[in-house]
């Protein structure tokens, strides 16, 4: 499905740290247009730049025109006090924009989790709410779940260096022990950019992971040994994850709220559960010792 010079993809979230990175594996085969509130952020040379924002549903008709797929990579967990409702909004106007302009395909990034889990965090229960939302637009929506992304500058993978390498001992809450399924920074993008190619067969979610299922807990002491490092993990039932995330924000460069939000996530399992959609991108994950391998020698 890869788009002619007459139809140019659509990336949003062109900034941020996985949009950074998928553009310009998006222009190995397609051009591309960036929507984007400041236009003084750098891009590259070769994409198109277009002013707009997902909350001012007035801006996005010059950027959705002619564009036959779109990346919907925004997240308001950073940016909005109250995430939820911005998440919504934001895909709602992205919804109908693209409907007006007769888009294809979205193809979404979202996060892991069972949908049928009445204690999913409003941190994954948003982003479950906005494929919905996405998907009824009308077009045809690939949505890939995926949990951690373990790479060099991630939010996720940042807190496991900076909680390794500042706490020796370290006083642990019961979420550290819940199961992931974490994913390599180029493994995602990977399947990312493999997602334009797939053949049209209707709105999809993709979840995608390592082969490995591990927990929090687990990365971190992989960090520690594969950086010959001694961490004494003491696992306690009583620091909720409120209290976590004022913790994190005490030994990490992480803000609160958004350290608060990620480790409300993680007392939800993050696992794949159906790993017969991914067969469909030619993708073979690496393992989490590999990821975290790369990651370190990114750094």
């Amino acid at each position: 499905m890869t788009e002619g010079a007459e139809h140019p993809v659509l990336l949003t979230g062109a900034t941020g740290y996985i949009g950074r990175r998928l553009l310009p594996l998006l222009l190995r085969t397609s051009p591309v247009r960036c929507l984007v509130r400041d236009a003084a952020r750098p891009l590259d040379p070769r994409a198109q730049a277009v002013i707009g924002d997902v909350l001012q549903p007035a801006t996005l008709a010059a950027a959705m025109a002619g564009v036959r797929t779109a990346y919907y990579m925004v997240h308001m967990m950073a940016a909005a006090r109250h995430f939820e409702q911005a998440d919504r909004e934001a895909a709602r106007n992205f919804a109908a924009a693209a409907s007006h302009a007769g888009v294809k395909r979205i193809i979404y990034l979202g996060a892991l989790g069972d949908d049928n889990d009445p204690k999913l965090s409003p941190h994954i229960r948003s982003r479950h709410e906005v494929g919905r939302i996405l998907r009824e637009s009308g077009a045809e929506v690939i949505e890939l779940r995926a949990s951690i992304v373990i790479g060099k500058g991630s939010t996720s993978f940042e807190l496991i260096r900076t909680l390794t390498h500042r706490l020796p001992v370290m006083i642990c809450p019961r979420w550290l022990d819940t199961p992931t399924q974490p994913i390599a920074i180029d493994d995602a993008l990977a399947c990312l950019a493999a997602a334009l190619e797939l053949p049209a067969s209707g709105s999809r979610v993709i979840e995608i992971g390592t082969p490995d299922v591990t927990s929090y807990g687990g990365l971190i002491k992989e960090y520690a040994r594969q950086m010959g490092l001694r961490r004494l993990l003491i696992p306690v039932p009583v620091l909720t994850p409120w209290l976590s995330s004022l913790w994190l924000a005490l030994v990490t460069p992480a803000k609160a709220a958004v350290g608060r939000h990620l480790i409300e996530g993680l007392r939800n399992a993050m696992v794949v559960r159906d790993p017969a959609p991914a067969r469909a991108l030619p993708v073979q994950p690496m393992t989490v010792q590999q990821a975290i391998a790369e990651a370190i020698a990114a750094e």
